[in-house]
């Protein structure tokens, strides 16, 4: 057996298929941008070589053989194939630059996303789409590439690179803060007090509203600790989703919140906010984690090295 017979022309086929399904040679033209003689002659051609009558013409009308409709059947198939696998070919290079990350939404709105202009400065060709994830990130269902997460680093089934370590500040509004020092008799002396050297008391924080993270219930008792004080007799406040929310609430005067200090270091420098007490180390870390089926992923490789080199560039003071 002749197998060039058994493999026409990529023409060839395209012909008959349009015009089988078309049931046409004039559609099949217009939809191949060919003349309708040059459709009809490639078919007569492809008919001649497998020696097979693969339409019955009736005047201007030609309907598919038995033997045209089995070959259609088969054909329709690998050609969906063919095209299938073309597609993934032209969006293979285009996937190598794409990349689906994950990061909290306070994070990403207070830190990441005005620092990626430089990202793509650096690589213009990269595409990273950037999705809000409050909850543990799944990677299984392969709908994210990586995240920018935040914990103790003891993910199961992931690479993580652990940024930086997340410390805690006490954040107030200066006006519910100045009341507070007003109504307990403290002097010009002990509110110029530098936070380095000021240290909380019960009797300072037991009037205040403490607000909360939901996803961080531990912060208020890690941050009494530190200091020596009872936890329980303080009273918690109410919680929020998003830490945006908390620090929205803070500045409103609902209450004073614990946050990682990179989240509002825009609001205690233009005197938004207001923080009487050092920074606390939290037992939480910021890391950058993904499953291992990406780890030689250009675009996560190009995204893993400046999201490292914008920490060492301007490293954080907190987390």
């Amino acid at each position: 057996m002749n197998y060039r017979k058994l493999t026409p022309s990529m023409s060839l086929l395209l012909a008959f298929e349009a015009s089988a399904r078309h049931q046409s040679f004039t559609r099949a033209a217009q939809e191949l941008s060919l003349t309708q003689s040059a459709v009809s002659r490639q078919v007569q051609t492809l008919e001649a070589m497998l020696g097979v009558a693969l339409f019955l013409r009736e005047g201007k009308r030609i309907v598919p053989t038995d033997a045209g409709r089995a070959y259609m059947t088969e054909l329709g198939t690998a050609l969906t194939l063919i095209r299938n696998a073309t597609l993934q070919a032209i969006s293979s290079e285009s996937r190598l630059r794409h990349l689906r990350v994950a990061t909290l939404p306070t994070f990403g709105a207070k830190w990441l996303l005005p620092r990626l202009h430089r990202l793509y400065r650096a690589h213009p060709e990269l595409q990273i789409d950037v999705h809000s994830r409050i909850e543990e990130v799944d990677f299984s269902s392969n709908a994210l590439d990586a995240a920018i997460a935040v914990g103790d680093g003891r993910w199961a089934n992931v690479i993580a690179h652990r940024l930086y370590a997340e410390e805690l500040v006490l954040i107030g509004s200066p006006d519910i803060l100045a009341a507070k020092r007003k109504r307990r008799g403290e002097g010009r002396s002990a509110a110029s007090k530098s936070a380095s050297d000021a240290r909380p008391t019960v009797a300072a924080l037991e009037h205040l509203t403490l607000l909360r993270v939901s996803s961080f219930p531990d912060a208020w008792r890690e941050w009494c600790a530190h200091f020596g004080l009872p936890h329980h007799a303080l009273r918690p406040g109410p919680s929020f989703e998003l830490t945006s929310h908390l620090i929205q609430a803070v500045a409103a005067g609902i209450g004073v919140g614990l946050v990682p200090r990179m989240l509002v270091e825009d609001e205690l420098n233009d005197g938004r906010l207001c923080s009487p007490f050092a920074p606390v180390p939290s037992s939480r870390s910021y890391y950058f984690i993904y499953p291992e089926r990406v780890r030689h992923h250009p675009a996560l490789m190009a995204f893993r090295e400046w999201l490292l080199s914008e920490l060492t560039r301007v490293r954080p003071t907190s987390g």
